[in-house]
C-alpha cells in the first residue's frame, strides 16, 4: 500500500510506516534523517487558462527572463492530441537558474495528464510544480529508492531538458507535485541556454551512477560541431528608464528571489505529515488565523519557503476558488522597490491586493499582484532568518504593519536584507 493510501485511509499507519524505517543516512558525511536534505525552493510553475496575457504578466510586468519554450506537441507527437489550443509551454528566470518560474497552457497540461511529474491533479490544482533543490545527485538517485521504500510514489524521474535537472517527482496527497532535484544549468552573461542539440543528455529514468560532469558533455557536444551559442536568448524590449540601486532598468524593481509557495489544504495534518516526515521541511511557527490553523514550514534559514492554510479560509478571504494556491511569492531587493513595485504594476492594470499581515508571520510589509488567471503573486522585501537554534522572534519583537499607510522609508531589522542574496547584476 502507498503512503497515498495510507495517509488517506489511515494517516497514523502512513507516518508508523516512516517511523519504523528510522535510522540515518550518510549525505555528504552528516546524518540526517534522510538521504536528502532540501536546501531551498528552486522554481515553481502553473498551469494557466489565459496562456497570452500571462506571458505579459510575467514576462513583461514582472521581468521574467524567457529562457526557452517547449513544445509539448513535439514532445508527443500524437496526432491530433493538441490540435486546437496553445501546446507551447515557457520556461522563465529570475536570476541564472535555467528557471525559476515555468508556465504551461492549462489545455494542453490537461490532455498529458496534469503536472510535471505525471501526476493526476485535482481540478483546483493550478500549480505546476513546486520544487526543492538538494546538493548532489546522489541525494536525487538516493531519494528515489527511499520514496519507494516507505510507499511514495516517486513520480517521474530522470533528467529533463530544458533545464538540464536531474530529478524526482513525488506528489503530496491532494495532488500538488513535489521535485526534488540536483544540477539545474546556469545562464551566464549572454543570457543564452543551452542549444536544443544537447537534449540526447535527457533521461527518463533513475540514472545510473556516477555520471559524467557538464563540462565533459560540453566538450562532446563540441568535438561534434554543435554550436553552443545556438540556444535560446532573451531580448529585453525596455525601454530602460528606472535607476534601481544605480542601474537603469526596464521596470522600477528587481525580483531576486521565489518563494515562498502558499497552499490552501483540505487535510492539515495529512499536508503536514507529507512535507516534514517526506519532504523534510521543519515547522517553524503556526498561527490561527479566525479558528483556522495555519502552519509554515521551513527548508533553510528564511522564516517559511511553504505556508499552508486550511480551504475553509480560501471562501473568507474571499480568494479565487479555482486554485489551491493562495499565491507564490517574490522577493524584491528593497521596500523602496517594493513600492515602487506596487506603483507600476498598478499603472499597468495589475489588481493589487492587500491581506490581513498575521496570515504571514516572518514578513511584514508586502501587497499581492492578481495575475490573469487570477492566482496571487506575493510581492515583498523581508523574510525573517532563523537562527541556529531554529528560535523565531516573538510577536511583539516583530514591525506592525498598517496596509492603509505604507511609510517612505523604514527601521532596521536585526536581520534586515540578510537570507539568500542574488548572484550576478540586476539586469
Amino acid at each position: 500500500m502507498s503512503l497515498t493510501e495510507n495517509l488517506t485511509k489511515a494517516p497514523e499507519t502512513a507516518s508508523a510506516a516512516i517511523d519504523k524505517r528510522a535510522r540515518k543516512y550518510n549525505v555528504g558525511g552528516v546524518l540526517l534523517d534522510r538521504p536528502f536534505k532540501a536546501r531551498r525552493l528552486g522554481h515553481f510553475g502553473f498551469n494557466c487558462y489565459h496562456f497570452d496575457e500571462a506571458l505579459v504578466f510575467y514576462r513583461d510586468f514582472l521581468g521574467y527572463r524567457v529562457t526557452d519554450n517547449l513544445d509539448f506537441a513535439k514532445v508527443i507527437p500524437k496526432p491530433g492530441l493538441f490540435d486546437g489550443i496553445q501546446s507551447v509551454g515557457t520556461f522563465m528566470t529570475h536570476g541564472t537558474d535555467h528557471h525559476s518560474f515555468v508556465l504551461f497552457p492549462r489545455a494542453a497540461t490537461d490532455r498529458i495528464g496534469g503536472s510535471a511529474g505525471g501526476h493526476e491533479p485535482n481540478d483546483q490544482v493550478t500549480t505546476n510544480q513546486i520544487t526543492w533543490q538538494v546538493g548532489s545527485l546522489d541525494e536525487v538517485v538516493n531519494g528515489i529508492d527511499w520514496f519507494s521504500k516507505v510507499g511514495v510514489d516517486p513520480g517521474r524521474v530522470g533528467r529533463d531538458v530544458p533545464g538540464s535537472n536531474w530529478h524526482s517527482y513525488p506528489s503530496d496527497l491532494e495532488g500538488h507535485t513535489n521535485e526534488i532535484y540536483y544540477g539545474i544549468e546556469q545562464i551566464g552573461w549572454n543570457l543564452r541556454s543551452k542549444p536544443p542539440a544537447v537534449i540526447v543528455r535527457g533521461f527518463h529514468e533513475k540514472p545510473d551512477l556516477p555520471q559524467m560532469c557538464e563540462y565533459q558533455e560540453l566538450e562532446l557536444f563540441r568535438a561534434d560541431g554543435v554550436d553552443l551559442n545556438g540556444g535560446h536568448e532573451h531580448v529585453e524590449k525596455g525601454p530602460f528608464e528606472y535607476e534601481v540601486g544605480g542601474v537603469l532598468l526596464a521596470r522600477p524593481f528587481k525580483v531576486i528571489k521565489v518563494g515562498p509557495v502558499r497552499l490552501f489544504i483540505k487535510d492539515m495534518e495529512q499536508a503536514v505529515d507529507f512535507y516534514t516526515k517526506v519532504l523534510g521541511l521543519r515547522i517553524t511557527e503556526e498561527v490561527t488565523y479566525n479558528g483556522h490553523r495555519c502552519v509554515f514550514l521551513r527548508c533553510n534559514t528564511e522564516h517559511h519557503s511553504l505556508g499552508l492554510y486550511p480551504t475553509a479560509l480560501r471562501d473568507e478571504l474571499g480568494l479565487s476558488a479555482h486554485s489551491t494556491c493562495f499565491s507564490f511569492g517574490n522577493q524584491v531587493g528593497s521596500y523602496t522597490q517594493l513600492r515602487n513595485a506596487v506603483t507600476y504594476l498598478e499603472s499597468k492594470g495589475v489588481k493589487i491586493k492587500k491581506l490581513p499581515p498575521e496570515l504571514f508571520p516572518g514578513i511584514d510589509y508586502s501587497a499581492f499582484a492578481v495575475d490573469p488567471d487570477g492566482h496571487l503573486i506575493q510581492l515583498y522585501y523581508y523574510m525573517e532568518q532563523v537562527g541556529w537554534n531554529g528560535a523565531v522572534r516573538s510577536t511583539t519583537d516583530r514591525r506592525r504593519v498598517d496596509n492603509d499607510d505604507w511609510p517612505e522609508v523604514v527601521s532596521a531589522m536585526e536581520d534586515s536584507y540578510d537570507g539568500e542574496t542574488l548572484l550576478g547584476p540586476l539586469g
